[in-house]
């Protein structure tokens, strides 16, 4: 056929990017530079081609199912992406700014490899229900990810809790000292954070867990598409039940990095507990070489900036979720571009919880506690006063609040003397209380208040090894 397009028309058709080959029949020039500099995402949404090719894969096959599109053709696509998977793997695939984002560079790519069939791909289908899509199954494989994590850190933490279940140490309130604890029981506290987290991804991960692709731009399709189908090949409990609601909104991800900051708040908490362990001061633990560092002007020091990173990155993870929240907290149904800066946060804040996660874990294992410092600083502080108002409870049957009043003067008298509360005569303690007898001194060791705090989920040993047994069979 003879080419009857003016100079001017060639010229024109030239200017058009190559990404506007997939949208630009409405369009006479090409965008703006600045158009195609604020437009243009693949740099960050690239990490999504593993999902952008599972949701081409399946949406193929239901179409081919569904008599949509022929067989040869389809072949020919399923074929095409293959290769393009074979050329991400081994790093020859093009990644092209024209192309704007993930999806157009696949099926761009996709037409130089098999030409016409594969713009028969795109038949029943949005960039609005396909981003929905693949970002739902990132977010998903990430909460996955990060549920193992979690276990790992738990197991740890339920190792060095095993082998530090007796040994004593202080326990505090507002960083005073409160009641004598065990090491084990602390960092018990912890197993129960995160385990905590980890259901909060899983049930993220179950509301998720719906299939928008078929929802097309926004609100559905002519063809006979089985939604069904494609939620069954990509491991989703259902189809979406509304298209707008499918393209429009990111809850899932929201969600998501709430249990991400959630969980980064433990993190940070427990990286604190290290720092302030590793002082000289308290002195209670200390990490190795090869999770320290030292100062390029002061050779004595071992800093733990592991721990101090950690803490820092949940700055960050919070920093993600408000961001995205502010993203879409005005946005009208159903799609707007605002919902392409969704994947950096979710992707910055996944990238850091996975770092701290692993770090932490490392910390933990290797972690090496102080246990004589520990225990002798469990007895400091008069630790003991609340054992010491407990016994004239239970043996004098004093009301609590006058076994108070007489335990602080016990702590005054005591602080006076520059003495503990077992350092005081008998005498001394029964001009505050006549009937106190000699018995009062068997409560008033870090070894015995532990040792009596046998209500479910207390300190003594014995629980603390019960609860250390329940979790081993959970985390089976």
């Amino acid at each position: 056929m003879t080419d009857v397009s003016t100079p001017e028309e060639k010229t024109k058709a030239d200017q058009k990017p190559a990404g506007q080959d997939m949208w630009g029949g409405r369009f006479s020039s090409k965008p703006a530079d600045i158009m195609q500099a604020i437009n243009v995402s693949i740099g960050v949404d690239q990490r999504l081609w593993s999902q952008d090719l599972a949701g081409s894969r399946a949406h193929c096959r239901m179409l081919i199912k569904q008599g949509i599109i022929g067989a040869a053709d389809g072949e020919a696509i399923l074929g095409g992406l293959e290769t393009i998977e074979g050329e991400i793997r081994g790093g020859s695939f093009p990644f092209r700014d024209s192309f704007e984002d993930i999806h157009m560079n696949v099926e761009a790519r996709l037409s130089e490899l098999i030409g016409e069939p594969s713009g028969r791909l795109h038949t029943a289908r949005s960039r609005n229900d396909q981003v929905a899509t693949d970002f739902r199954l990132w977010v998903r494989d990430a909460c996955d990810r990060t549920g193992h994590q979690l276990v790992a850190l738990q197991k740890a933490l339920l190792g060095r809790a095993e082998q530090h279940a007796g040994d004593l140490m202080p326990g505090f309130t507002h960083l005073q000292t409160a009641q004598p604890v065990t090491l084990g029981h602390h960092l018990m506290a912890y197993v129960e954070m995160f385990g905590r987290d980890a259901s909060r991804f899983a049930d993220a991960r179950k509301r998720m867990n719906e299939n928008p692709l078929g929802a097309a731009a926004l609100a559905g399709s002519p063809f006979p598409i089985d939604r069904h189908a494609t939620a069954a090949d990509l491991g989703f409990d259902r189809p979406m039940a509304n298209s707008l609601d499918a393209v429009s909104d990111r809850d899932f991800a929201l969600e998501s990095l709430a249990a991400a900051s959630i969980t980064a708040g433990h993190l940070s908490r427990l990286a604190e507990e290290i720092v302030v362990w590793m002082t000289p001061m308290f002195g209670f633990a200390s990490l190795p070489d090869d999770l320290t560092t030292g100062s390029s002007i002061m050779p004595q020091k071992r800093n733990p900036d592991a721990a101090e990173l950690v803490r820092a990155k949940t700055g960050r993870i919070l920093g993600s979720f408000v961001a995205l929240s502010t993203v879409m907290k005005g946005l009208p149904l159903a799609y707007s571009k605002d919902m392409q800066e969704d994947k950096p946060p979710v992707f910055e804040a996944f990238d850091a919880l996975d770092l701290a996660l692993t770090a932490m874990t490392a910390m933990v294992a290797a972690l090496i506690p102080n246990t004589e410092r520990m225990a002798a600083a469990a007895g400091a502080g008069f630790s003991t006063a609340t054992d010491l108002a407990d016994w004239l409870v239970r043996e004098l049957n004093l009301p609590f609040r006058k076994a108070h009043h007489v335990t602080g003067a016990a702590v005054k008298m005591a602080e006076g003397k520059g003495v503990g509360l077992a350092q005081l005569s008998l005498s001394e303690l029964q001009s505050l209380e006549p009937g106190v007898t000699e018995a009062i001194y068997k409560v008033l060791s870090p070894e015995a208040s532990c040792a009596s705090r046998q209500s479910f989920g207390g300190t003594a040993p014995e629980q603390v090894r019960a609860r250390i047994a329940d979790w081993k069979s959970r985390l089976k």
